[in-house]
């Protein structure tokens, strides 16, 4: 292929890729070293309360922003380094929590507390979905042709589900009045929030996203399924080996790239988990490092933003991305390689 004809076809994708993907990591980087901040002045505020003779007065020193020629409140910018990282690691809180021997003042710090809810969230839920969809892929492909149809249809139902429309659903069996809250507190006869248990709240998480996900793992399964050799297959039936058997040296041995695909977006998606925490309302009990980087952009009561230290954050976020796809990467790489 000529270089100009080459160009025409792979200069746009380069184009759009630097302008959707580098520039935006570029300039979350970027703003994660310094600090944006109000320009303000001290002045003296009177204030009156009404009448003539009563008339009360008040001199208070209020901190108030520089506004511009349009209206705008004035800003300034500084290079901060590496303190937005600290600000949100607090490195202090965390040297005197190992200082004291109280590890578990580690947890009550926000960044901490999110990274042990998202890695336990997203390692957890990996074999889940794994097994799960492979188990209905396994299910359906040896189904008859009449049953084939209907169960893939209702084993896509969550995954067509809008994530958060799904979150609020089994949410709304669970929290409250939820039906099978009603259930189970007939059953046991006695009262029961699962709201107030922060251990309920993060298993009913990791139900939704394996109850959501699973279907996507089925799909790639089957169509996997589908390019099986049957002739190894009939040959380990002849040899004697068993379902299992079949399964574990045959079936598994040639989805491997597909685990390895489905474990790459798994690990992608869930670690970056945002949908789980709005849905299940979990911010007092359990948080993700999306939802720490979306809550740090959140205005305070002056209308400020915290968009170093959220950058910061995302920043920590990718990097964490990053290290857990370094070992699904190598085996991917040292396949590659082998073939």
């Amino acid at each position: 292929m000529k270089p100009k004809v080459f160009a025409m076809f792979v200069g746009p994708s380069v184009f759009l890729m630097l302008l959707f993907i580098a520039a935006p990591l570029i300039s979350v980087l970027v703003n994660s070293f310094q600090v944006t901040q109000p320009v303000v002045e001290v002045v003296e505020v009177e204030t009156c309360t009404p009448g003539f003779l009563t008339q009360t007065c008040v001199t208070e020193v209020k901190t108030v922003p520089i506004l511009d020629d349009f209206g705008k409140i004035q800003t300034t910018t500084k290079w901060v380094g590496l303190q937005s990282y600290a600000n949100v690691l607090e490195l202090d809180r965390v040297g005197e929590a190992i200082s004291s021997g109280a590890w578990g003042n580690i947890l009550q710090i926000d960044f901490w507390k999110a990274l042990r809810f998202t890695l336990t969230f997203t390692l957890i839920t990996l074999p889940f979905v794994l097994g799960l969809g492979l188990a209905i892929a396994v299910v359906v492909n040896n189904a008859t042709k009449a049953v084939k149809g209907p169960v893939i249809f209702v084993s896509l139902l969550p995954f067509i589900i809008t994530p958060v429309i799904g979150a609020l659903s089994i949410r709304w069996l669970f929290y409250g009045d939820g039906i099978v809250t009603v259930w189970l507190e007939a059953l046991f006869m006695t009262d029961i929030s699962v709201a107030a248990n922060g251990w309920a709240v993060e298993f009913l998480m990791m139900f939704y996203r394996v109850w959501h996900v699973a279907p996507f793992a089925f799909v790639i399964f089957y169509a996997g399924l589908q390019t099986v050799n049957q002739d190894t297959l009939e040959s380990a039936i002849i040899d004697g080996a068993s379902r299992w058997d079949r399964l574990r040296y045959v079936i598994v041995p040639h989805l491997m790239p597909l685990i390895i695909f489905i474990t790459l977006i798994h690990l992608m998606d869930a670690y970056r988990a945002f949908e789980e925490v709005v849905g299940f309302s979990s911010q007092s009990q359990r948080i993700t490092l999306q939802w720490l980087t979306y809550d740090l952009l959140q205005p305070d009561d002056a209308g400020n933003r915290a968009i170093s230290r959220a950058s910061a954050s995302a920043m920590l976020t990718m990097i964490g991305i990053v290290l857990i796809l370094i070992l699904p990467l190598r085996r991917t790489w040292r396949d590659h390689k082998g073939g």
